[in-house]
C-alpha cells in the first residue's frame, strides 16, 4: 500500500489527496475551487443525506427550494451579513445577451431570500414556528481551494425557522445542534464532536450567536463539522418578518439557520483514514459487506451469490465483486482503499473447508468463518467496528488535547494538536493575538463540557487550536 498512498506520518496533506484520488472519491472541476465528486464519494455523501434528512424532520423542519440566484439588494439590506460575505461572494452581471438591471449574488446561503418569503408567508402567531430546511448547492469563491474541505461551490442543507420568542429560537437551534448534528456526527459519523459557542469574533455574519461541533482530525487540527446561529432579530427586521400576536400586537420574529455540508467528507476521511486509504463507518457505509469472489469454479459463484442473498435479507446493505479477469490483489487493494468496513472472500480452498474468510477494513483481521455462520460474523463485527472507530478517535482526541494556563501555553501546543485554557487568560485581544500566528479559539465551553448560554459566563474554558 506504500506504493499507493503517501504515509500519513510522512505528508498528511499529500495522504488526503492520494486517499481522494486513489479511493476514486473526488477531482478538481474546470474551474478552479470547483469539485466533481466521483459516485463513491456522492454514494457516502447520500447516505449522509438520508441520515440527515430523517433527523432534520423528526425535528420537525420541512424540505423547501429557493433560488440560485439573489438580488444583490437582498444581501444589501441586512449590513453585517454582507460585510461578512463580500470577500466570497460570486455575482452575475450579465444575463442572456445583456447587462442585468441589477446584480445577482450566486448564494452564498439563503437568510435574505428566505427571510423575503418568510415575511410573506408569516402573518399571525399561529404561522410559528415556521421551520424550513432545504438541500442545495452554494458558492463562496475560495482563494485556498482544497477538494471537501474548501471549495468555490460545495454542497449542503442550510435549515431556516422563524419563531414567536427569542426563547423558542434559542431552543431549536439548541434542538438541531444536539438531537440532529451531535446524534448524527457521534452516532453514524463515529467522529467524537466537542460542541460548544463560537466567540464573538467567530460568529456566523448576522449572527447574534454561533454553536459549533469541532472534529479532531489525524494530524491534530480541528475542523468545524456543523453550525447552528441564534440570528436574534436582524433578519426579521431588516426583511419585516413581522406576525400579529395573541393580544393584537405586531412583533418581529426570532430567526435560526443551521448547516452542515460536503465538508463532512473530508472530516470523515481525515477523521478515519489509515495509510491504507479510507475507513468508513458501518452505519454510515453505502456498502457495508463486500462480497468476493477470489476465483470461479467449484461451485464458488454459487455460493457467493447466496451470501450476497443472505446477507442483504439480513438488512445490510451489500457489495458483490465477481471480476475474476481482473487480479484479486488488485480488487483486495481497491476495497481497502474505498474503506468498505467488511470483505467476505470466497475462494474454491476456503469453500472446500466449508468457509468464507471475513476480512474487517478497521483492524485489517482476516478470520475463517463457517458458510452458516457468515451473517451473524457480519452482524457482530459491522457493530464493533463501528463503535471500535469512535472509540479510536475519542482516545486520540482526549491523547491530544492537554490542560495549560496561559495563552502562551496554548499557542504553542496547537503546534501538535488541541489545547483548554480559561476563557480568561484569552479574551478577544488574546484571540487577535493568537490568530496572528495562525491559531484560532475554535469554541468556548463550561468547566463540565457543557455549552456556554453566554461567553461572559464565568470560568470558561476556551478551546485553541489549528483549523482546516
Amino acid at each position: 500500500m506504500a506504493r499507493v498512498l503517501t504515509p500519513r506520518a510522512e505528508d498528511f496533506p499529500r495522504w488526503y489527496q492520494d486517499v481522494i484520488a486513489k479511493a476514486q472519491l473526488a477531482d478538481n472541476g474546470p474551474v478552479r475551487g470547483t469539485m466533481v465528486i466521483r459516485p463513491t464519494g456522492y454514494a457516502i455523501w447520500e447516505r449522509m443525506q438520508a441520515e440527515m434528512d430523517a433527523r432534520i424532520k423528526v425535528a420537525g423542519a420541512e424540505n423547501a427550494y429557493f433560488p440560485l440566484f439573489i438580488p444583490e439588494s437582498y444581501l444589501r439590506r441586512e449590513a453585517e451579513h454582507v460585510e461578512g460575505f463580500s470577500p466570497e461572494l460570486a455575482v452575475v452581471t450579465h444575463g442572456g445577451g445583456k447587462q442585468l438591471a441589477e446584480p445577482v449574488v450566486v448564494r452564498p446561503t439563503s437568510e435574505t431570500v428566505i427571510g423575503e418569503f418568510m415575511a410573506k408567508w408569516v402573518d399571525s402567531y399561529r404561522d410559528l414556528p415556521l421551520l424550513l430546511n432545504q438541500w442545495a448547492n452554494v458558492v463562496r469563491w475560495e482563494l485556498r481551494p482544497r477538494v471537501f474541505l474548501r471549495t468555490s461551490e460545495f454542497l449542503w442543507q442550510e435549515g431556516h425557522t422563524a419563531h414567536a420568542t427569542e426563547a423558542d429560537a434559542r431552543a431549536y437551534a439548541r434542538k438541531i445542534l444536539h438531537e440532529v448534528y451531535e446524534d448524527f456526527m457521534v452516532g453514524v459519523l463515529g467522529i467524537p464532536v466537542l460542541v460548544g459557542r463560537k466567540t464573538a469574533g467567530e460568529r456566523f455574519a448576522g449572527a447574534t450567536n454561533t454553536y459549533t461541533l469541532e472534529g479532531m482530525m489525524g494530524d491534530g487540527k480541528a475542523l468545524q463539522l456543523g453550525t447552528s446561529h441564534e440570528l436574534g432579530q436582524n433578519f426579521a427586521r431588516a426583511f419585516d418578518i413581522t406576525y400579529t400576536s395573541a393580544t393584537g400586537g405586531v412583533e418581529h420574529a426570532w430567526t435560526t439557520s443551521w448547516g452542515t455540508s460536503t465538508r463532512m467528507l473530508g472530516g470523515l476521511i481525515m477523521a478515519h483514514g489509515d495509510d491504507n486509504g479510507l475507513r468508513v463507518p458501518p452505519r454510515l457505509a453505502p456498502v457495508q459487506a463486500y462480497v468476493m469472489i477470489v476465483k470461479d469454479g467449484e461451485g464458488v459463484g454459487e455460493a457467493a451469490a447466496k451470501l450476497r442473498d443472505a446477507l442483504r435479507d439480513a438488512g445490510v446493505r451489500v457489495g458483490f465483486d465477481d471480476r475474476v479477469d481482473t487480479p484479486f490483489g488488485r480488487r483486495a487493494v481497491d476495497a481497502e482503499l474505498k474503506g468498505y468496513p467488511v470483505r467476505i472472500e470466497v475462494g474454491p480452498r476456503d469453500l472446500a473447508a466449508g468457509n468464507a474468510v471475513l476480512v474487517r477494513r478497521t483492524d485489517g483481521s482476516k478470520t475463517p468463518v463457517a458458510v452458516p455462520d457468515v451473517v451473524k460474523a457480519v452482524l457482530a463485527a459491522l457493530d464493533a467496528d463501528q463503535q471500535a472507530l469512535y472509540d479510536a478517535a475519542l482516545a486520540m482526541r482526549l491523547e491530544r488535547t492537554v490542560e495549560v494556563a496561559t495563552l502562551a501555553e496554548a499557542i504553542e501546543a496547537s503546534a501538535n494538536g488541541w489545547a483548554k485554557v480559561p476563557w480568561s487568560e484569552v479574551g478577544p485581544a488574546g484571540e487577535k493575538e493568537a490568530n496572528g500566528q495562525g491559531v484560532t479559539v475554535r469554541c468556548l465551553i463550561r468547566a463540565d463540557g457543557s455549552v456556554p448560554d453566554s461567553e461572559d459566563e464565568p470560568e470558561l474554558q476556551a478551546i485553541l487550536a489549528r483549523a482546516y
